[in-house]
């Protein structure tokens, strides 16, 4: 191989890693300008848990006997719960938007007509969801932990590895209910339907088919089902539903993240502009 060949090889590398930095700047951007979208992210991670914690303040200043330290374990373990489903309500939010809003604003034409790639537009949504999603997770999960070990007062604290791990937990699940919701969004086209669909199948079916356990180890196959088995064990009152290993639980885990990726990836590919 010449110097110039390898020369010109490494430029081209270093131009589709611009091209690709700039593609998920630009779905980043399109994120931020919708500002809605943006404020019920914060309403649905950040504001729940300061308004929690603000009113244990309130109630154990005003009866202390009666109502303990507003931290400790075991409220940390209580907010996670309202954390999770809130948060992965917002990346829902998040997915189905960039899944299906250049479908709906007519911009998904433009962007083709440019001779963009649609794999790399599709890839691109990818990091600039997971960002902004886990910012806004973040966000939530640092009043809770501030608040969890600030506040603790008598009552056992929580530990740093046991907020690491569930902060990585908190990360993971999230980050499966964008990807479910962007896959299956850039499928269907529509943010509404999909939002729908989605919603209720984490809200109301899965949680309905987990308690069948005449479904036995079919049950094994949910997501929720895997993540509530890597769930952190620090936490307290969790009872795994549905038994399994460590092993199939990242298998299933894998697989939910993979799927709806590699259907999102071909129906755009394949999507007429």
């Amino acid at each position: 191989m010449s110097t110039a060949t390898a020369t010109a090889e490494l430029a081209a590398g270093h131009t589709r890693v611009l091209r690709r930095r700039r593609l998920v700047s630009a779905e980043l951007l399109k994120l931020r300008k919708r500002r809605g979208l943006a404020l019920s992210g914060l309403a649905l991670t950040v504001l729940p848990m300061i308004v929690a914690y603000t009113v244990l303040l309130i109630v154990h200043a005003a009866n202390p006997v009666k109502h303990g330290p507003a931290g400790g374990l075991k409220n940390l373990s209580d907010s996670m719960d309202v954390l999770m489903t809130l948060s992965g309500v917002a990346a829902i939010l998040i997915g189905t938007t960039l899944g299906a809003g250049d479908l709906s604003s007519g911009v998904f034409r433009e962007l083709v007509v440019t001779g963009r790639s649609r794999l790399a537009l599709f890839a691109a949504r990818v990091p600039a969801g997971l960002a902004v999603v886990w910012a806004l997770v973040g966000a939530g999960f640092a009043v809770t932990a501030t608040a969890s070990t600030v506040f603790a007062g008598s009552l056992q604290a929580p530990g740093a590895t046991l907020l690491i791990e569930t902060a990585a937990w908190l990360g993971l699940t999230s980050g499966l209910s964008l990807v479910l919701a962007l896959g299956v969004s850039s499928v269907l086209g529509s943010r509404g339907i999909t939002i729908g669909v989605v919603l209720g199948w984490q809200v109301v079916v899965v949680p309905l088919l987990l308690q069948i356990k005449a479904l036995g180890s079919m049950r094994e196959a949910l997501l929720a089902a895997a993540t509530g088995r890597l769930e952190p064990g620090g936490l307290l009152d969790r009872a795994t539903t549905v038994p399994m290993s460590a092993l199939a639980a990242v298998l299933v885990v894998a697989a939910w993240a993979a799927v709806p990726l590699a259907l999102g990836a071909w129906r755009t590919a394949a999507r007429d502009a």
